[in-house]
């Protein structure tokens, strides 16, 4: 469980293993927020806080003061526009509305993928697609990642917050890139060695790549 060691307002009801609550950890500690993560996967007692609050009782879910967002786009854009700097979303209307759309591919073309290799009941054949699938969706798109330092910008932005999750689980999926996917490798490197990156890891997403 990753915690602060500060009382704060703000609390984030987040799993430990969960990739979508990773995302808003990475925000959170990308703004040096003060804030608490209760890990749902814990305790009863965690879970039966989260449904009194949020009838759906997904996390990751954000609580602050009155207020409790849930679906982690929304909590990663509220902290980005509650906390300004640095920001991670573009300023103008025209940026910011590609940036929303490439997460909303990430969300469609990777984490579906994602989800279906880490948490179906589906028969190895339909997984073992899902993986093939992945490699080589995120291999036809390596000039990208050799482009520029972060995914399709100079600034690290909340696309990477999305992207880092990902490929942080790619040996827990049994992924393996081919050898022309090396600016990939590149890519998550200077992202897993940002300081807020490493503070969002819990001991459990640790493990997956002891």
């Amino acid at each position: 469980m990753v915690s602060t060691n500060r009382r704060s307002i703000m609390t984030l009801y987040s799993g430990a293993t969960d990739p979508y609550s990773h995302r808003a950890r990475i925000v959170l500690f990308e703004k040096n927020v003060t804030f608490d993560i209760v890990d749902v996967d814990a305790s009863s007692k965690a879970l039966e806080e989260l449904a009194s609050f949020n009838q759906y009782g997904s996390i990751p879910t954000l609580v602050d003061r009155d207020l409790v967002i849930y679906k982690s786009e929304i909590i990663m854009e509220y902290i980005d526009e509650r906390f300004p700097h640095p920001p991670l979303m573009p300023v103008y209307p025209v940026a910011k509305a590609r940036s929303r759309l490439t997460i909303h591919r990430i969300n469609k073309d990777w984490y579906s993928l994602m989800d279906l290799i880490l948490n179906s009941d589906e028969s190895a054949k339909i997984i073992d697609k899902a993986r093939k699938d992945l490699r080589d969706s995120l291999t036809t798109l390596v000039p990208v990642f050799a482009e520029m330092p972060f995914f399709l910008s100079e600034e690290f932005s909340l696309v990477d917050c999305c992207l880092a999750p990902l490929l942080w689980r790619l040996p827990k999926m049994d992924v393996i890139l081919p050898a022309q996917a090396q600016p990939i490798l590149n890519y998550a490197d200077r992202i897993f060695k940002r300081e807020a990156f490493q503070a969002s890891l819990t001991d459990a997403e640790r493990m997956m790549r002891s």
